[in-house]
């Protein structure tokens, strides 16, 4: 661990602190520096920032380095279903309980692991952590990704889920019901302030915008149809809990289920167009099994 101190010159001002710090340190990445804010290590004039804080002249950076963590990315049979594939891309469908990629808390057993051990050939632009990731969904999330299989895939595929071209469709069971059978859910998301790891509504976050529509009804549970215009961390769980009806099964912002690992929701329609033919795609996913079960238990309590 090492501390170091920069004081920012006139070249640097507008800078964002992040984005200032990955250059200032080029063997580390941006999403390093970005954790190292969030869990209080770096200062700017002694106090916290965000990561978008955009430099002043004369301000003084003090930043902790730590030496991250050596996380294998190393090829691991790691069950999930190849849905469509092809010189430039895989359309993959993963489990619940399965991380995207590797990171500090998960070193082995990711998505990325298992597409080392079946794909010959991932783009590089996300580095040896995150090969051909051009999306993710959080570990209890299961449904439908796009994997780049190439660069000149990864670009297009990035730009148009940038562009709000990509369209994502996920299928939810919610506590409760919804007041309208239809709408959309326009607020701004960020990180939770006393909880770094989860999010919240908050009014200096990013705006994110969902839409949903309830296609069946319970007594005390609604089945409901999302669809994603922005892609903010947790956004679903996070606008459902928002509305008062948290995903069932959620134990982030919801409560345990016993029975369920994780929350009930999944990622079941993908639309993009293909970097290469230019002609649009949509593949669709069915629901898992355990969804199923318990969607049947709630139709037979009808």
């Amino acid at each position: 661990m090492e501390e170091k101190i920069i004081k920012i010159d006139e070249n640097n001002i507008g800078k964002r602190l992040d984005i200032f710090l990955q250059e200032a340190f080029s063997s580390y990445t941006r999403s390093y520096f970005k954790n190292l804010i969030d869990n209080g290590l770096v200062t700017v004039n002694a106090k916290t920032e965000k990561s978008g804080y955009k430099l002043r002249k004369d301000d003084v950076i003090k930043i902790t380095i730590k030496e991250p963590e050596k996380i294998s990315t190393e090829a691991e049979d790691v069950p999930f279903d190849i849905v469509y594939e092809d010189d430039d891309l895989v359309v993959v469908n993963k489990p619940q309980g399965v991380v995207v990629h590797p990171c500090s808390s998960t070193k082995h057993g990711t998505l990325v692991n298992g597409l080392i051990y079946r794909i010959k050939n991932l783009s590089g632009i996300n580095g040896v952590l995150r090969p051909g990731i051009v999306h993710r969904l959080d570990k209890e999330t299961s449904g439908l990704l796009v994997v780049a299989k190439n660069d000149k895939a990864h670009v297009s595929l990035s730009k148009q889920i940038k562009d709000k071209t990509c369209k994502r469709n996920y299928l939810a069971l919610l506590e409760g019901n919804l007041k309208d059978d239809s709408g959309e859910i326009i607020t701004k998301i960020g990180r939770d302030k006393k909880d770094r790891k989860k999010m919240a509504v908050l009014n200096e976050g990013r705006e994110a915008l969902t839409f949903f529509r309830v296609l069946e009804r319970f007594k005390n549970a609604c089945f409901v149809e999302f669809s994603l215009k922005t892609g903010r961390t947790h956004q679903i769980r996070v606008h459902a809990k928002y509305l008062g009806h948290p995903i069932i099964g959620d134990k982030v912002y919801g409560k345990e289920v016993k029975g369920l690992e994780g929350q009930l929701l999944h990622a079941y329609k993908l639309t993009f167009v293909h970097p290469t033919t230019l002609k649009e795609m949509t593949f669709e996913a069915p629901l898992p099994e355990y969804f199923l079960n318990y969607l049947d238990k709630l139709r037979g309590m009808k």
